[in-house]
């Protein structure tokens, strides 16, 4: 695992074994706010020992930007965490959650003390707002990858953390190709510093645009390539040799993932294009294959006490199982105001192009 300091508070953690997906760290005084986990216990782990010695009080808030295992699989490490997510993540968690993780202790006894670990609040739509000392994180709904998708945006740096929002290649294999078109124009419209994707690299202030219109133009492509070898009669295995580079990016790495991930999107747009004709029900593709097993098992570790935190929302928060302290619930706002949340005078910004240091 790789880690990175993206400002005084905030460490981003990158996993060496499955496909460079991120979580994050937010400090707040003595207490953390986690932003995903990483899919092996023995990673997320060496969060967790981490957050014990910069977090005196613990982690508070876990915030799932979704419902995929690489994202949820190592909270039960902080049992005392609240967690945060989507309606709809919980969902699709109660619904088929349980079953694949079972499969995965199945394939790999390195998940074997993974337990899983609902939203303990959500959130309907629009998005929802964290307070603590010092820290604003104002939850959005951003759909498009997945219908649960979210990203979390950090007032006071002016930092997204994107979930699969946004990945140095998009996938749509399990989501809508035009919402997310939609959640990328919304988020390359908003003043940002940085983003923190939910696999690759942190996109700087400068790149942000060109990456999201680099991202919406590939969609577009995957679509209109598909649809042309559609028209002219060709098959699903055609379909196959449409390369990423003919879809308008680069090959990027992704720990070796990324032709699967591509060839994921096209056959995934070839059965929906073929569903709209009548010719086939869509054909369900895995976006993500299955993590590479480990050797090692660790063991959780425990978080320590609850600080005083407050949550608002924008939109009523559903208390799914238990509720953190001081929950108040001020006037809704939309989705679509997403984009004016963002402060016009933030107190920092974050420095990461400069100083961001690395280590393992």
């Amino acid at each position: 695992m790789h880690w990175e300091r993206a400002s005084e508070d905030i460490y981003i953690y990158t996993s060496d074994r499955y496909a460079q997906v991120t979580a994050s760290l937010i400090v707040s005084g003595n207490t953390g706010v986690l932003i995903d986990t990483l899919p092996f216990p023995n990673e997320t782990a060496q969060i967790a020992l981490f957050a014990r010695k910069r977090c005196p009080d613990g982690v508070r808030f876990i915030i799932y930007t979704g419902h995929e295992a690489d994202h949820v699989y190592g909270a039960f490490l902080f049992p005392r965490a609240e967690i945060i997510a989507h309606e709809k993540c919980r969902e699709v968690l109660v619904e088929r959650g349980y079953a694949a993780l079972q499969r995965a202790k199945q394939q790999s006894s390195e998940f074997a003390p993974v337990q899983l670990r609902l939203p303990t609040m959500t959130f309907p739509g629009g998005n929802t707002t964290l307070r603590l000392p010092g820290k604003t994180l104002e939850i959005i709904h951003t759909p498009g990858h997945t219908p649960d998708s979210a990203s979390v945006l950090l007032h006071e740096e002016r930092i997204l953390f994107a979930g699969d929002t946004v990945m140095a290649l998009p996938t749509i294999a399990s989501g809508d190709p035009e919402q997310l078109k939609q959640s990328l124009d919304m988020i390359g419209g908003m003043q940002l510093e940085n983003i923190v994707q939910g696999h690759g690299e942190m996109i700087l202030r400068g790149e942000i645009k060109d990456n999201m219109k680099r991202a919406v133009n590939y969609i577009d492509n995957v679509r209109s390539k598909v649809l042309k070898v559609i028209e002219s009669g060709g098959t699903r295995d055609e379909v196959r040799q449409i390369t990423i580079e003919q879809c308008g990016m680069q090959r990027v790495l992704l720990n070796g993932m990324v032709v699967a991930l591509h060839q994921a999107n096209v056959l995934a747009q070839y059965d929906r294009l073929m569903a709209e004709r009548g010719h086939a029900a869509p054909v369900v593709v895995e976006a993500k294959s299955k993590p590479k097993t480990a050797a090692a098992k660790p063991k959780p570790t425990q978080a320590a006490k609850k600080p005083v935190a407050k949550a608002t929302a924008s939109k009523p928060v559903s208390k799914a199982k238990s509720k953190p302290q001081r929950v108040t619930q001020p006037k809704a706002k939309t989705a679509a105001k997403s984009k004016a949340a963002t402060p016009a005078k933030p107190k920092a910004s974050a420095k990461a192009k400069a100083k961001k240091a690395k280590g393992r």
